[in-house]
């Protein structure tokens, strides 16, 4: 899988750096590089690339300007770029895969692009299940619920492996191997690390699209459980149960919830 990638920047030795620490990765292609953004909107819209790096401060059209100048189409991953890290909290509001603090460290950009392939993957995995329900509709339209059912469980790889968290202005790269549970505040979500409480801003039920649901099961209508991190289940009345988690906190499991823990649990 080819990583199609725009680079966009005003300094060309900041350009040709990130080109140079790009090399390692046989499977990005740099198909153009633009100084300025109404260059990279002209550039983004013409190529169609999977993945731009965009600088975000630059005269005229800044980082976000470009984003915002994309709205009509559908856009691609975005990794944004910068000397200044007061500007990751607004990246991450423009809805940006990851965010690099200049000069780019080869370690951290190995992990935005290991980001950027499962996003992709799972896309194109999408994408690919669509055109074929849509073909089978329409010669067999038996088998599209056969497909639907052998779709259900999805590779562990298209799942997150880091989340990155806004809070209380900063921006957490928080390990999913960590995250004990989740507890829903309305469009909030309070992640619980056992030693630690992020807030998330994003709905339980896209939350859900992002975690390997074969590690994080829903025991709650408002919490999800990292099921890894289960230690013991005590029994309680009327069918319930607590399920006791590494760092001794205890979560109640609803009676509506328990059998599909208790595959995982027993």
């Amino acid at each position: 899988m080819t990583i199609r990638t725009i680079l966009v920047d005003d300094e060309p030795l900041a350009i040709q750096g990130l080109e140079l620490r790009l090399q390692a990765h046989d499977d990005v292609e740099i198909i153009e590089r633009c100084v300025n953004g109404r260059e990279a909107i002209r550039a983004i819209k013409t190529h169609k690339p999977d993945l731009v790096f965009l600088d975000i401060q630059m005269p005229g059209f800044d980082g976000f300007s470009v984003v915002q100048g994309l709205l009509d189409i559908e856009p691609p991953l975005f990794v944004f770029v910068t000397a200044y890290s007061d500007h990751a909290v607004r990246a991450f509001d423009a809805q940006a895969t990851d965010y690099l603090m200049k000069p780019v460290e080869e370690g951290r950009l190995g992990d935005t692009l290991d980001l950027v392939r499962r996003r992709m993957a799972e896309k194109r995995g999408a994408e690919e299940v669509d055109r074929l329900k849509e073909v089978l509709a329409e010669v067999a339209p038996d088998s599209v619920e056969n497909l639907a059912e052998s779709t259900e469980t999805p590779a562990a790889n298209r799942f997150e492996k880091l989340i990155n968290i806004k809070d209380r202005g900063q921006i957490f790269r928080v390990d999913v191997d960590t995250i004990e549970r989740i507890d829903a505040a309305g469009d909030y979500m309070c992640i619980q690390t056992g030693d630690n409480t992020l807030i998330l801003r994003e709905t339980m039920k896209d939350l859900e699209k992002r975690l390997d649901p074969r590690r994080f099961q829903r025991v709650h209508r408002s919490t999800i459980v990292n099921l890894d991190l289960v230690k013991e289940v005590k029994p309680h009345t009327n069918g319930e149960c607590f399920l006791v988690l590494g760092s001794g906190a205890q979560v109640k499991v609803s009676r509506s919830y328990r059998d599909v823990v208790a595959r995982f649990v027993h």
